[in-house]
């Protein structure tokens, strides 16, 4: 499981290192150069670093309830596999092997953004009240902490989706500033690491 967290922190390493990146150009370059683009690339890969962590927290949880390392939860029972899954098994590929592939497959479809996403992933290997755990863990209300991630996610839905455009004003980007990104990160950071605790 603690592989799921370590590629976490490399991918939001990968992130800070394009925004001290970004930082650097911003004192060499003319102020009519915009680099505010380059924010906005930010905060879609860091929830990409939330979201390939809870799939990989996910996949890793099933294989442990799979192997018996782990209690199996409802949610895992009910976890749906093709008839494909057994003539596989029967023609010699090890059941953990055909497993990982499915979940993968199945997952790979699926986006673990929004809170309620995550709480279904976590189900998968986990019977922790996930936000109610996440928010001791941060020391807020779980409303507070779902909240927040709400709109991070929704901010990133916005630029991957629409251009990052303000409907009200067209061909006007919604505003955007390194505090803004620099709290993203932190929030999606201690998120991450508190869904860690409270469910491996």
């Amino acid at each position: 499981m603690r592989a799921a967290l370590d590629a976490f922190e490399v991918n939001l390493q990968r992130v800070r290192d394009l925004h001290a990146i970004r930082a650097s150009f911003e004192g060499q370059v003319a102020p009519t150069v915009d680099l505010s683009d380059l924010l906005r690339a930010e905060v879609v890969l860091a929830v990409s670093a939330l979201d390939h962590f809870v799939h990989e927290l996910a996949r890793l949880g099933m294989l442990e309830c799979w192997s018996g390392t782990r209690a199996c939860t409802d949610a895992f029972n009910r976890f749906n596999l093709p008839l494909s899954v057994s003539s596989a098994i029967q023609r010699g590929a090890t059941a953990a092997t055909v497993l990982d592939n499915e979940i993968r497959a199945k997952h790979g479809f699926q986006t673990f953004q929004h809170p309620d996403k995550i709480a279904d992933a976590v189900r998968l290997f986990s019977d922790v009240r996930l936000w109610d755990a996440v928010s001791t863990q941060l020391g807020e209300e779980p409303r507070s902490v779902k909240g927040s991630l709400v709109l991070i996610v929704e901010r990133r839905n916005k630029i991957a989706h629409e251009a990052d455009i303000d409907p009200s004003y067209p061909g006007q980007r919604w505003p955007i500033d390194v505090s803004l990104v620099e709290g993203m990160f932190s929030r999606i950071d201690a998120i991450a690491h508190a869904i860690f605790a409270v469910s491996a």
